[in-house]
């Protein structure tokens, strides 16, 4: 597939997402990262498709609308720490690291959390810290974050995740059961938590203490099992 088609596929994209999402920090963010240098070398001409990709392991690549929707929540200024559950591909937080500070992400495959590590780097993602998922949740070890995303549905707000978020801060995540979510808007602020839904979703779980144990539900429609 030629650079010039690859253009031509990510503009209309960016043209359909334009219609939700209005950030034009986040559409800008979405312009300058190379989807296609995140998925399988076979899924090339794919990769400005509006929809999640698989790239190994059982696991996609995010929808592109959800990505922007989670995205844009997160009202990211340039001073953040971001704290991301669930790398999969890295192109989420390649995404976050065109907006914030830092990100901290976590991903509890170590083959595709190397695969990740690579492509950020070689894209030039300094600023992005990837890390092989322990027996928590997140990455408290860093802890507090000014924004989480969460690429995988929970049950519930998961209380470990809310201690790892700043006073002020934002976080996006799925909450449902394992075929149907929806989007959630978690503010955290000085009296006490606010929620706010953004819209269905379809995740697979979120593994893990707080969550689902391994091998619980199909494989969702927006994003990847982490």
């Amino acid at each position: 597939m030629t650079e010039e088609s690859l253009r031509a596929a990510r503009d209309a994209l960016l043209a359909e997402i334009r219609a939700t999402v209005r950030d034009e920090r986040v559409l800008a963010a979405m312009a300058r990262v190379p989807r296609e240098r995140f998925v399988p070398p076979d899924l090339v001409p794919y990769a400005y498709e509006n929809r999640p990709l698989p790239i190994g392991y059982g696991q996609t690549i995010s929808q592109p609308l959800i990505v922007a929707i989670m995205t844009e929540a997160l009202r990211l200024e340039g001073t953040e720490k971001v704290l991301e559950v669930g790398t999969g591909s890295g192109y989420q937080a390649a995404i976050l690291a065109e907006l914030a500070r830092e990100v901290v992400t976590v991903e509890r495959l170590p083959e595709l959390a190397r695969r990740a590590a690579r492509t950020l780097a070689e894209l030039g993602y300094a600023n992005v810290r990837v890390y092989v998922a322990g027996e928590a949740l997140g990455w408290p070890q860093e802890a507090p974050y000014d924004a989480i995303v969460v690429t995988a549905a929970a049950p519930r707000v998961p209380p470990s995740l809310l201690e790892q978020l700043g006073e002020g801060g934002r976080m996006v995540i799925p909450v449902g059961g394992r075929d149907l979510q929806e989007l959630v808007l978690v503010e955290k602020g000085p009296r006490g938590v606010r929620k706010r839904n953004l819209g269905p979703c379809g995740f697979v779980p979120l593994i893990g203490p707080e969550a689902w144990p391994p091998g619980h539900g199909p494989k969702g429609q927006n994003g990847a099992e982490r």
